[in-house]
């Protein structure tokens, strides 16, 4: 069906809506693992998913190409553009889908940036041997921008062997496919990227 261009402040409405309640979503499971799992501890859901509990400094699925500050300085800068982008196009012709996918990416954007800005104030460090707990805020393991982000979501599909070596990030140390654990806030982020490239590209090329 195809989707008629709408102009209407009622999809600013929904655009926050959807980052607020994606937003608790995120944090709430984050918060969960973080304060009943320890490192690298798993629950066994299926044989092709697991809650696996780690953390990184990375960017999404625990890549990393810069150090910790310039990375959260740059989520914040990016957060700050798509939020007044977002705040723009609700204000003018869009398609609501299109709305929806900017406020996911947002909403994603900003649950990882969250982590990096108070789980580090906010928690005791977590370890292999024991969870992590509330602290006074600001007596936590990091400073202000440094926290580490949590991961939790592992897809051992099948193994892969023979993988290229571009495409490395997708399997674990065993082959498996996907290797890579993320989060929520990552999927958010995945899944409106991917929707945007296959239904949206019409509206994106102009």
């Amino acid at each position: 069906m195809k989707e008629n261009k709408v102009s209407t402040n009622g999809d600013g409405k929904l655009a926050l809506a959807i980052i607020v309640l994606l937003l608790v979503i995120d944090q709430a499971i984050k918060i969960w693992v973080k304060t009943h799992m320890c490192i690298g501890e798993s629950i066994h859901i299926a044989d092709w998913f697991q809650i696996l509990f780690i953390e990184n400094n990375g960017m999404a699925y625990g890549m990393t190409f810069f150090n910790k500050l310039v990375l959260s300085l740059f989520r914040l800068v990016a957060i700050g553009a798509i939020g007044y982008y977002l705040w723009r196009l609700v204000h003018r012709e869009h398609r609501r889908g299109y709305v929806v996918c900017m406020a996911m990416v947002l909403a994603g954007a900003s649950g990882n940036l969250f982590d990096s800005m108070f789980y580090g104030l906010m928690f005791d460090n977590s370890s292999f041997y024991s969870v992590s707990h509330f602290v006074p805020f600001g007596t936590g393991y990091a400073d202000f921008l440094y926290g580490k982000v949590v991961d939790m979501f592992y897809f051992p599909l099948f193994q892969w062997n023979g993988v290229p070596r571009f495409l490395n990030f997708l399997v674990d140390s065993n082959n498996y496919f996907f290797g890579a654990i993320f989060n929520l806030a990552d999927a958010y982020i995945s899944i409106a990227v991917i929707y945007l490239l296959l239904f949206q590209y019409k509206f994106l090329s102009k």
